[in-house]
C-alpha cells in the first residue's frame, strides 16, 4: 500500500475554484478511500499472512517479506503511471472503475491458489490495480474541491485510514477461516465504492494533455529530485523515511508476532486479537491526528510535536520486548497509533512549510512520496532478514524503535520551522 498524502497541493493547475460543487462529495471520498485502505489493511495484515502461513509454514516470515517487498515495487510504479495516464486521457471514472474491478478479479484469483508463487503474483497484480484506482481517486480532490475546502478534504482522506483500516481488519479477522470469502468481500467493497463514485460524480470536461518533447521530459526527470538539495526539505524527507520504515517493519508482521511471540489469553486466536488491536490503534491514531494537528496550529510549533511523537513511537517498542503478553500488546497498539497519527498530521504540515518553491509543490510532494512508499518496499525485506537472522521478533521491535528514534533526531537540523 501507499499511504495517501495530503492532497491539497496536487495538480493545482486544474483551477478548482471554478469547479462546480458536488453534493456529498466529501462523503464519497471517505467511502472510496476507506474501501481502498480496507483492502490494504485487511489483506496485508490478516488474509495474506494467514494464506502464506498455510502454503509455506516453514518459511512464512521470509516468503511474506519477499512478497511484500516485490508487490510494493508494483504499487510504487503503477501509482504515478496511472495518475499520468488519467491526466492525459482527461477522465478519472474509467480508471477508478477499471482499477477497482481489476482488483476484485485479482483478489478472486488469490483466493483460489495454493502456492506461494501464485499468491505473490496475485498480490502484485492487486497492488498494481489498486494503485490505478488510488491515483484516479486522489485526483478527484484537485479536480472537484475548491482550494478553500482542501484542508477539509485532506482531513477526510486522512480519516479514511482509521475507518478503512479498522473495517478491513475486522472483516479479514472474521473470515480468516474462509479466505475466499474474505478476499471477495473486500474486493466487492472496492468495486461498489467505485460504482457509487462513478455514478454520483461525473467526470468534468478536461482537455487531454500531451507528454511534451523528449528534451522536456529529460529536463523534468533531471529536476525531479532537485528538492533534496534543499537543506530543510532533505531532513524532513529523511525523518519521514525513517519513521515509516520503523512503523511498517513491525506492523507488517503483527499477525506472526501474535502467533509466535506473544502469549495470548486462552481461546483468543491471533486473527481475533488483530480485530481488537487494529481498531484500538486506529482510534488513538484518529484522535492524535486531530488533536496534534490543531495544537500545532494553535501554538505555531511543529518540530516539538514531530520529535515527541517519533520518540514515543521508538520507546513504545520496548513494551512487548519486556513483556510479550496480551496487555502489553494492547498498550503498544494504543501508544503506537497515538504516535503515528500525531507524527503524520504535523509532519505533513511541516513539509508544506519547507517546500523549496511554491510553483513546484506538486512535484516536490511527489518526491516526498518516495519517503512514504520506499520504506514499504524495504520494510518486508528488512523485517524478514532481522527475524530470520536473529531467530525471533525481539530484535525486530528494537530495529523498528531505533528507526523511529533516528527519525525524531532528524527533525532537529531543520532551521526554517519552529
Amino acid at each position: 500500500m501507499t499511504v495517501p498524502e495530503d492532497a491539497a497541493p496536487a495538480r493545482t493547475r486544474t483551477a478548482p475554484d471554478t469547479a462546480p460543487r458536488q453534493r456529498g462529495l466529501l462523503l464519497l471520498l471517505l467511502v472510496t478511500n476507506s474501501s481502498m485502505l480496507a483492502v490494504y489493511m485487511g489483506v496485508g495484515s490478516v488474509l495474506l499472512p494467514t494464506q502464506i502461513a498455510a502454503v509455506a509454514p516453514d518459511d512464512k516470515v521470509l516468503v511474506l517479506g519477499v512478497i511484500g517487498g516485490v508487490s510494493s515495487v508494483f504499487a510504487t510504479a503503477f501509482n504515478p503511471i496511472a495518475g499520468a495516464l488519467s491526466d492525459r486521457s482527461g477522465r478519472r471514472n474509467p480508471w477508478i472503475l477499471g482499477g477497482a474491478f481489476a482488483s476484485l478479479a485479482g483478489l478472486a484469483f488469490i483466493s483460489g491458489v495454493e502456492t506461494a508463487l501464485l499468491v505473490g503474483i496475485g498480490w502484485c497484480l492487486v497492488q498494481a490495480t489498486m494503485n490505478v484506482y488510488q491515483a484516479a481517486v486522489a485526483a478527484v480532490v484537485p479536480d472537484r474541491v475548491p482550494i478553500t475546502r482542501r484542508g477539509t478534504a485532506s482531513a477526510v482522506v486522512g480519516l479514511a485510514l482509521p475507518v478503512g483500516g479498522s473495517v478491513g481488519v475486522l472483516i479479514a479477522s472474521r473470515t480468516a477461516d474462509n479466505l475466499p470469502v474474505g478476499y471477495l468481500v473486500l474486493g466487492g467493497i472496492v468495486a461498489l465504492a467505485a460504482l457509487l463514485l462513478a455514478v454520483c460524480v461525473r467526470d468534468l470536461p478536461r482537455g487531454r494533455t500531451t507528454s511534451g518533447s523528449s528534451v522536456a521530459r529529460r529536463a523534468k526527470a533531471a529536476a525531479f529530485l532537485s528538492a533534496l538539495e534543499h537543506h530543510d526539505f532533505r531532513w524532513a524527507f529523511i525523518g519521514r523515511f525513517l519513521m515509516m520504515l520503523g512503523y511498517f517493519s513491525v506492523v507488517g508482521y503483527q499477525l506472526y508476532i501474535l502467533e509466535d511471540h506473544v502469549t495470548l489469553p486462552a481461546g483468543l486466536e491471533p486473527a481475533d486479537a488483530m480485530a481488537v488491536l487494529t481498531p484500538l490503534s486506529m482510534l488513538t491514531m484518529a484522535v492524535s491526528t486531530l488533536v496534534g494537528g490543531m495544537l500545532s496550529d494553535r501554538l505555531n510549533r511543529r518540530k516539538v510535536f514531530i520529535a515527541a511523537s517519533a520518540t514515543l513511537a521508538g520507546l513504545v517498542t520496548i513494551v512487548p520486548v519486556i513483556s510479550p503478553t496480551w496487555p502489553a500488546m494492547l498498550v503498544f497498539s494504543a501508544l503506537s497509533g497515538l504516535a503515528f497519527g500525531c507524527f503524520m498530521a504535523v509532519d505533513t504540515a511541516l513539509v508544506t512549510l519547507v517546500l523549496p518553491r511554491a510553483e513546484d509543490a506538486a512535484r516536490d510532494l511527489g518526491v516526498l512520496n518516495i519517503a512514504n512508499a520506499g520504506p514499504q518496499i524495504i520494510a518486508p525485506f528488512v523485517a524478514s532478514m532481522v527475524v530470520t537472522l536473529f531467530s525471533g521478533y525481539t530484535p525486530l521491535f528494537l530495529v523498528g524503535g531505533a528507526c523511529a528514534l533516528l527519525g525524531a533526531l532528524s527533525i532537529a537540523p531543520i532551521r526554517s520551522v519552529r
